[in-house]
């Protein structure tokens, strides 16, 4: 934790959204790069270790990741349906039970991420909440 009074008043610079999307990929704070986003499989601090952002900035608040969780399984489900009855030339019974299985096992695998991602494009799309978290 930063526990230096200068560098709780000299403001981080706003970061990219490249810079964003790369820190959601390592699950990392999307404010300054370093803290972890989870302490563990599910379990996510309220802030960062080392600058103090608040991860949660209100109730239901993760709501958004469940979005991108949910389209980024969707399409993955579809497309591998599609490749692999329409190219593989699999029949639809031979295809059900491992989509199902991986339908049930990516949201899990996905959840960090989407929640990571979910904050990156809060912190993209509304200029606020970086700023007002150095105030």
């Amino acid at each position: 934790m930063n526990t230096s009074s200068e560098a709780d008043l000299t403001p981080l610079p706003r970061p990219s959204a490249g810079t964003l999307l790369q820190r959601a990929a390592r699950l990392r704070c999307p404010r300054c790069g370093e803290g972890r986003l989870f302490s563990g499989f599910v379990r996510m601090p309220e802030t960062c270790s080392h600058c103090d952002f608040k991860y949660e900035r209100a109730p239901g608040y993760f709501l958004g990741s469940a979005y991108i969780n949910y389209g980024i399984t969707a399409l993955s489900i579809t497309v591998l349906f599609m490749l692999a009855r329409f190219r593989g030339g699999w029949r639809s019974e031979q295809i059900a039970i491992p989509l199902a299985v991986l339908a049930l096992l990516l949201p899990l695998i996905l959840f960090r991420h989407a929640r990571a991602m979910w904050m990156a494009l809060d912190c993209f799309f509304d200029s606020n909440v970086l700023d007002d978290e150095q105030q």
